[in-house]
């Protein structure tokens, strides 16, 4: 991660939930000034709760972003109940409220009456291109989409999609923002639902559960297919690199031997179910014999240290991201 450039300069995060914790740590350990709003003050009290202990922990495990003590970067998060005062002389807000398209207009109507003309103004939205809830704003063009995967400390894809109105400026900016805080932002160049991460990640669902819903393979195995098997390389190369890879002579010679039967397979595969029926509680209750309901929190933390032990490999290995 290169040199901090946020000292002394303040950040405001809309929603203090799992992602409203995950981008306040993200700007703390980059030395940011960091206020977390949140209607409730009993969500801020644990979160600042939470963001204390997962500090000790990263600094513990020498994953701590940045070049700050856990103690320094706690010390910059600040908590609020005030919109107004969580904006005001922010010069980056991100918006982390649930994939609500009416809650995202209500809060950025509320945004913009409190902006200023310099400030970004970012969702998290995972889905929800943001000119559906921009348009009508006075400070549009200072609107971008700054899309986190979870849990966006241990995970650091940015899917940054600016709206056909976003000042350019704005884009670059977030972009060169997210990289210096450690992030690995990409640019999603035109408007489009789902954005690129959840068109791809919605496509692996969609062919899983056919092959469950036909008989082929079990919902367990469906999921080993990714554990033992493709995410084992996707974690450090690339679909396209995979392919480069995967044939003596690199992406041309592989598509010159599978291009034909990719085609073949692509096109027999079925139709997008509707995620309902038998199927869905077929797999509701094989996934609740793998990990029952009881259990969900404690298998979270052990995704957590896996990434964390990733994330250690790869920064040993000299892995910029």
């Amino acid at each position: 991660m290169a040199e901090s450039k946020g000292s002394g300069q303040k950040v405001g995060i809309i929603g203090s939930g799992l992602i409203g914790r995950s981008f306040a740590m993200i700007f703390a350990g980059a030395g940011y000034q960091v206020t977390l709003f949140d209607i409730l003050e009993k969500q801020t009290t644990d979160a600042l709760k939470d963001i204390k202990q997962q500090f000790t922990k990263l600094e513990g495990n020498g994953l701590l972003k940045g070049t700050l003590s856990a103690e320094k970067q706690y010390s910059l998060i600040t908590v609020s109940q005030d919109l107004k005062d969580c904006v005001k002389g922010a010069t980056f807000i991100q918006e982390c409220v649930p994939e609500n398209l009416e809650l995202k207009k209500q809060i950025f109507a509320q945004l913009d009456e409190f902006a200023s003309d310099e400030v970004t103004l970012s969702s998290s939205t995972s889905c929800i291109p943001i000119s559906k809830f921009s348009e009508n704003l006075k400070h549009c063009i200072q609107c971008i989409v700054s899309h986190p995967v979870y849990p966006p400390y241990y995970v650091p894809l940015i899917e940054v999609v600016p709206a056909p109105w976003t000042d350019k400026s704005i884009t670059d900016k977030t972009m060169a923002m997210w990289d210096e805080v450690g992030q690995a932002p990409i640019l999603i160049k035109k408007e489009i639902e789902g954005f690129a991460l959840n068109r791809i990640q919605y496509a692996i669902i969609a062919e899983c559960w056919r092959l469950v819903q036909e008989g082929v393979v079990s919902p367990q195995d469906a999921d080993k297919v990714m554990t033992c098997g493709l995410g084992r390389r996707y974690a450090f190369i690339g679909v396209f690199e995979t392919m480069h890879l995967n044939a003596p002579n690199g992406f041309g010679q592989y598509l010159e031997s599978y291009a034909k039967g990719m085609h073949k397979i692509a096109s027999e595969m079925g139709p997008a179910p509707t995620y309902d029926g038998p199927t869905a509680q077929l797999i509701h209750n094989e996934m609740c014999k793998t990990i029952p309901m009881d259990q969900l929190q404690e298998k979270r933390e052990w995704r957590d240290e896996r990434l964390i032990a990733l994330a250690k490999v790869k920064k040993e290995k000299g892995d910029k991201y």
